[in-house]
């Protein structure tokens, strides 16, 4: 599709049925060939014959990735009030109606509606309901988040959180895009009367609403805020590193924790750290090592030994973020290499391939190292041969040009990988006109 509009080829061709080509990508659910289309010049809130637009199609469809690619510019500035009033009533309806009364509605048919998962752009997930002809994704509850945010509307906090929260798998909540909706908008959030209700929030009964909240608060670290709302940063910081000291909720507890920024700064960011350092909850657990890094500076004696015992700790996640820290760009002691020397042989992939990150970051020169790297190039999976060969290079290690050939051809993907650009560079460096 690029390729046809770089050529000239009209974003708003007709086919046959009378419906711009944008509606047929809409309709297949294709947001690549959408955003192309729109970027190209599609018109998404062009009249069609039947009094609908693209955009108000792609509510109807309840795809809330795909509303969220439609809605790429000043969508208040190009859309009447009338439309939007419509665009807004309509997401509305699907979701207090709910999908499948909706679609027993439009089709006459009285059974029970089909189920099924499926995802909905790169990260998240919706229910796919289908009944008699039609069918539809339940994404309207973050259809309508977006279509509030576009249009200046600012949503209730408890709204948006019983939005994110209307679906009972709580585990699973935050990969739903009616969750990711909420919890984005919320985030970036900067008034004083959402402040308000936001701190209220943080002491609600429900583990749910309070996860929900420090994941918010997690996207409010990294939005970028406007003029006026310095406040903001110190008045988040300081409700995390309170919440992090009292709450009682393993699940929360590692969530708060990873929304807090001052994991990194400031002298209580270790004791913190310490506090949790056994916590029951592997979730904890895996955010403590962050609390104990300290960029490059040597580490605390405290933290070393915390550190050391969370590397054997039964789930690989804890131990992969282990890995993590301990490199860091740091010089390794006896004691932080043996660990990685023994984490690059860990049982799970994963945790092999971030302990070679790390020890390929630290520099180590040691020859326990450079062997640790060719046992890498044995591995069935191509990425740890790769980080193994990377190792190698970066130490100028005369076995890096076999490495090289055990890593194998790369695929697409890999143009600016680092990696592939250190052998690279190492196997010019090397090459017989050299020597």
């Amino acid at each position: 599709m690029r390729a046809l509009l770089e050529e000239g080829a009209d974003p708003d061709t007709v086919g046959e049925d009378g419906l711009p080509v944008l509606c047929v990508a809409v309709a297949a659910y294709d947001e690549r060939v959408a955003e192309a289309l729109v970027e190209g010049g599609a018109d998404q809130y062009r009249s069609l014959p039947d009094g609908t637009t693209p955009l108000l199609r792609a509510v109807d469809l309840g795809s809330p990735t795909m509303v969220l690619t439609l809605l790429l510019d000043e969508p208040q500035l190009r859309v009447p009030q009338g439309m939007q009033e419509r665009l807004l009533a309509l997401a509305r309806h699907w979701y207090e109606i709910g999908a499948a009364e909706e679609l027993r509605r439009r089709t006459g048919t009285p059974g029970p509606a089909a189920v099924r998962l499926i995802p909905d752009g790169e990260y998240n997930r919706i229910e796919q309901i289908s009944l008699g002809e039609l069918t539809v994704r339940a994404g309207h509850g973050g259809i309508l988040t977006w279509l509030e945010r576009a249009f200046h509307i600012p949503t209730p906090v408890d709204e948006l959180a019983a939005r994110a929260l209307r679906y009972p798998d709580e585990e699973d909540a935050d990969s739903h895009g009616d969750w990711f909706a909420a919890c984005f908008t919320l985030g970036e959030r900067r008034d004083k009367e959402t402040w308000a209700a936001v701190a209220a929030l943080r002491h609600h009964p429900s583990p749910a609403h309070r996860g929900f909240l420090a994941d918010a608060l997690g996207v409010g670290g990294v939005s970028v805020g406007t003029a006026g709302q310095d406040w903001y940063p110190d008045a988040r910081n300081r409700l995390l590193a309170a919440w992090a000291a009292d709450e009682t909720d393993g699940r929360v507890l590692a969530r708060v924790l990873a929304a807090y920024p001052g994991c990194n700064e400031g002298p209580d960011s270790e004791a913190l750290g310490l506090r949790y350092a056994d916590h029951p909850e592997s979730r904890v657990r895996s955010e403590v090592p962050y609390y104990l890094h300290t960029h490059g500076v040597p580490l605390t004696p405290a933290a070393t030994t915390a550190l050391l015992a969370l590397a054997r700790d039964p789930e690989a996640e804890v131990r992969a973020a282990v890995c993590h820290v301990l490199g860091g760009g740091r010089d390794l002691t006896s004691e932080t290499r043996n660990a990685l020397l023994t984490l690059v042989r860990d049982p799970e992939a994963g945790v092999r391939v971030t302990a070679a990150v790390a020890l390929s970051s630290s520099g180590d020169r040691e020859p326990a190292v450079a062997d640790a790297f060719v046992l890498l190039l044995d591995e069935e999976d191509q990425l740890l041969r790769l980080e193994g060969a990377y190792g190698l290079a970066k130490l100028d290690d005369p076995r890096t040009g076999a490495a090289n050939e055990r890593v194998g051809p790369l695929g697409p993907g890999f143009e600016h990988d680092h990696r592939a650009s250190e052998l690279w560079y190492w196997t010019w460096r090397n090459r017989p006109d050299q020597a």
